[in-house]
């Protein structure tokens, strides 16, 4: 999608379509308003014979409108004035978008940015309608044989402000949200790959042609690697799997030499069977999107180096699949992770704790300011929280504001659980250091309270995204989530260290 920032008023515009905007009453926009008199009236009476009333989301395409110099109309229900919050217009903007691929409009000029949203600025209005037009061009069956063969035209849209002053501001914002986009595009791709597609291999390989394309640097660890370092907990995993286990490191020094990064942790796990404690068979399909994690740290990653953040950011990606074998883990095993603690485990389908708890343990090397890692972990949270909000835990107040200010500002929503030392009892085990789980009470916090043994020495936050990661149903896919969170976090980060 190619996208501009133009100051025109809507009766001088030739695009094959301009969208504005009526609220509920059949009350015109600004814009719709400029149009109305430059037309003598003609939205009124169009909007008086009952052809639109303005309830939110409706739509309403004309054509040839007299007095004006563009191809259509598209008139898009706001509802009440008073109502627009952020909601709202996330269902305008997603009316309008999919009433233009409808249209057959080549390109658009969008005045829905001069909306008024509670709380909201332009930049934000432009950034979440940008971000809505890319995912709106997303097509994910990339592996049919045969693709539908009348694809939206739409392939050019220019968002209008309303004066030359506001273009500064709304090409950064552009930016911004062109960046957020192409991040989730990236991590939805790799999350809709089916795991036979997705190995550790391929993920690994994804992750170096982004450092060609994007100047970033990589490495890539085997197992041999990963065996001197001493990650017995995260190899035990592999075990059970043909496909070798990676350990993926991506770096964008966009800071000063010296400045200590913000890690990401992404859990990789390609496909998660369970292992010996074998899932049931019903959705076991979507357990190819337990690599959600490290998809949403590469999509990160290439909005970071899109924008040149001048930030320090590093991307560590534990990858591998949890497959029964007759050498995978099973029930009582103990094993000795890099950080030298040991773990029993109890239910070898608590195998994202283990990849992770490794991969936190080698973050230490780069001195870190903060480490998040982001992880498909439990479904516990996913009946705390639903499909709305990821979990968020941290051990440290300053840093989990900072997320959640993030979160807001990028309507990608978390909410912070508990991590009280009152659960870490439930992790007690006879034979070793730790159990992987604490039992089905407070799964997900005894999850972080587990992965919290590993965080000592830097300020950390986990973010569980196993109801935000994708959708189930009729319109199964990945989210792409939390891509605009993180990197909003990052640009908070970055604009703090100049």
């Amino acid at each position: 999608m190619e996208f501009s920032i133009k100051s025109t008023s809507p009766e001088k515009q030739r695009a094959a379509c301009v969208v504005v905007g009526v609220y509920e009453s059949r009350k015109l926009s600004p814009a719709a308003t400029q149009i109305d008199q430059q037309t003598a009236g003609y939205l009124t009476d169009i909007l008086r014979h009952g052809d639109m009333d303005g309830r939110l989301g409706s739509t309403c395409l004309l054509h040839k409108v007299p007095g004006t110099l563009c191809e259509r109309v598209l008139l898009v229900g706001l509802g009440r004035e008073r109502d627009v919050g952020e909601k709202a217009y996330a269902d305008a903007s997603s009316a309008a978008l999919k009433a233009l691929a409808a249209s057959g409009a080549a390109d658009a000029a969008i005045y829905l940015i001069q909306t008024g949203v509670k709380g909201r600025d332009l930049a934000w209005n432009i950034e979440q309608l940008v971000i809505a037009a890319e995912a709106s061009q997303y097509q994910p069956g990339k592996l049919k044989s045969k693709h539908d063969k009348s694809p939206s035209r739409l392939r050019k849209l220019t968002l209008c402000v309303s004066g030359p002053e506001q273009q500064a501001s709304a090409e950064a914002a552009l930016a911004q949200g062109m960046a957020i986009g192409a991040g989730m595009s990236l991590a939805k791709a790799l999350g809709d790959l089916p795991g036979n597609v997705c190995t550790p291999t391929y993920l690994a390989e994804q992750a170096q042609a982004l450092a060609r394309s994007h100047k970033l640097k990589c490495e890539v660890l085997d197992k041999k690697d990963m065996e001197k370092l001493g990650m017995g907990s995260f190899l035990s995993v592999a075990k059970g799997s043909r496909q070798p286990p990676r350990l993926i490191v991506l770096q964008h020094n966009g800071g000063k030499k010296g400045d200590r990064p913000v890690v990401l942790v992404g859990k990789g796990i390609t496909f998660d069977a369970g292992g010996i404690s074998l899932k049931p068979a019903a959705e076991m399909d979507e357990m190819k999107y337990d690599m959600c994690g490290a998809a949403s740290v590469l999509g990160t990653l290439r909005a970071a180096a899109e924008m040149k953040l001048p930030l320090n950011v590093v991307g560590v990606i534990p990858s591998c699949e949890n497959l029964p074998d007759g050498d995978a883990n099973k029930p009582g095993d103990i094993v000795t992770s890099m950080s030298g603690q040991t773990i029993e485990i109890l239910n070898t389908d608590a195998e994202g704790r283990l990849i992770l708890c490794d991969a936190l343990t080698y973050s230490e090397r780069f001195e870190p300011a903060a480490v998040i890692d982001i992880a498909t972990l439990t479904g516990a949270c996913v009946i705390a929280l639903g499909h709305h909000a990821s979990g968020m835990f941290s051990n440290h107040d300053g840093l989990a504001r900072e997320i959640e200010h993030a979160a807001a500002a990028a309507q990608d929503r978390v909410w912070r659980l508990p991590l009280w030392d009152d659960y870490q009892q439930q992790l007690d085990s006879n034979f070793a250091d730790m159990a992987n789980i604490g039992g089905r009470a407070g799964g997900s916090i005894t999850a972080a309270c587990f992965l919290s043994r590993f965080t000592k020495k830097y300020d950390w936050a986990h973010l569980d995204i196993a109801g935000t990661a994708w959708k189930s149903g009729k319109d199964k896919g990945s989210t792409g989530r939390p891509v605009p969170l993180l990197v909003h976090f990052l640009v908070n980060r970055a604009s703090r260290a100049k």
